[in-house]
């Protein structure tokens, strides 16, 4: 199982404002460097979470179906099911039948329910889910722990500017921020 980011969020979760007075910056010349940490910590967390704090489309590649009619989508929150495409022998995409289909995007991971599967004669990817996951259009929609736990990862990186290139972060992790993402983890037995 693949998960591909079709677009790129349009907004971060925190804006350069937000980040800047968390910061206590007042002049625009580290304007560029902020917005490049904002982005770094975006991507960080969720790596490490599997959220998509701003909504955006993503694709689900699959081998084939799964033993149970159930499909689990490791990235949240997910909105809604786009489109279900399988490759025939020759090929070719052909649209699946969604009608009927349940989705349960607040569970982590969402869980989908297909009444109808098509086979696949690709061996690789040969299904393909699109869909929109995360928790708004804005910052706005975030939760405020997330959103804190993102300003202090950016405070802990400004600090690292001279030592590390925004390429090379995160470099540090302040100490509450695994508190305060603690309670959005995935967490598996």
């Amino acid at each position: 199982m693949t998960i591909a980011e079709l677009l790129p969020p349009a907004v971060e979760p925190v804006t350069l404002a937000e980040a800047k007075a968390h910061l206590r910056l007042d002049a625009a010349d580290e304007d560029a460097l902020v917005s490049a940490l904002i982005r770094a910590a975006r991507e960080y967390l969720e790596a490490t979470t599997g959220l998509c704090l701003i909504t955006r489309l993503l694709r689900l590649y699959l081998d084939d179906w799964p033993e149970t009619r159930v499909i689990q989508i490791a990235r949240g929150p997910v909105q809604t099911i786009e489109m279900v495409t399988v490759y025939d022998a020759t090929g070719l995409p052909v649209a699946a039948d969604v009608t009927g289909y349940r989705l349960d995007g607040a569970a982590r991971p969402a869980r989908l329910l297909l009444p109808a599967r098509r086979d696949t004669d690709r061996a690789l990817n040969g299904i393909e889910i699109d869909f929109t996951a995360g928790f708004g259009e804005s910052g706005a929609n975030i939760p405020d722990g997330l959103k804190r736990a993102l300003l202090m990862h950016v405070a802990g990186m400004f600090e690292l500017r001279g030592v590390l290139s925004p390429v090379d972060q995160p470099g540090t992790v302040p100490a509450a921020y695994d508190r305060l993402v603690a309670p959005y983890r995935l967490r598996r037995l």
